[in-house]
């Protein structure tokens, strides 16, 4: 059985979901939260497989919370689970590390599936957020830290000599580097590559 915590601020929304994935056969709900500071006092003694996490919280973001949970406990899946739609705070999330989102009008099935594809190590995006996302032309890149850090460097205009001495690499290594990001985005230059990186919130 996969062990899932619910943080949701709506108890009346947290019990249904809880009932849901009870009576799912597949997921079992071993803890819920109403809050961040919750959250985190819950999560160190609670086991966990799958968390859904919704975003408007009355002490916080599950934005914010998103990566925080990731770092300190980096086996747990996260499957957001929220009313928001917008798609800066889907690719937002997805970059910090959460593997799936799922909008709350989506059918009960779904949100199964979605425990379960994450569950096994796999991404979900619920047919609505798959539909913007293509709508949208946007491909999912997931970037290292240090790709990251190359790529926020490049959008500020540093040349290869100077993000080489900032980043401590060589001006070769650098160069690569640079053509790996392009071919990985699939961009055709420099500056394509930086428009991509400003629409598409990467850095």
């Amino acid at each position: 059985m996969i062990s899932v915590f619910i943080v949701e601020d709506h108890k009346v929304v947290a019990e249904g979901f809880e009932h849901l994935i009870n009576e799912s056969g597949i997921a079992l709900v071993t803890g819920k939260a109403y809050s961040v500071a919750e959250c985190k006092e819950l999560l160190f003694k609670t086991q966990v497989d799958v968390l859904l996490l919704d975003i408007s919280l009355p002490d916080g973001s599950g934005i914010d919370l998103c990566p925080q949970i990731k770092k300190e406990y980096p086996e747990i899946k996260i499957l957001m689970l929220t009313s928001y739609s917008e798609l800066s705070i889907i690719m937002r999330v997805l970059e910090d590390g959460a593997s799936g989102y799922i909008l709350k009008n989506a059918m009960a099935e779904e949100i199964i599936e979605g425990i379960k594809t994450v569950a096994s190590g796999k991404r979900f995006l619920c047919e609505e957020v798959n539909m913007l996302l293509k709508d949208n032309d946007i491909q999912l890149v997931r970037l290292s830290r240090r790709e990251q850090e190359l790529l926020r460097l490049i959008v500020a205009g540093y040349s290869n000599s100077e993000i080489s001495e900032k980043m401590f690499l060589g001006y070769l290594t650098i160069k690569s580097y640079r053509k790996n990001l392009i071919l990985k985005l699939n961009a055709h230059n420099t500056a394509q590559l930086v428009k991509m990186a400003i629409e598409q919130k990467l850095v």
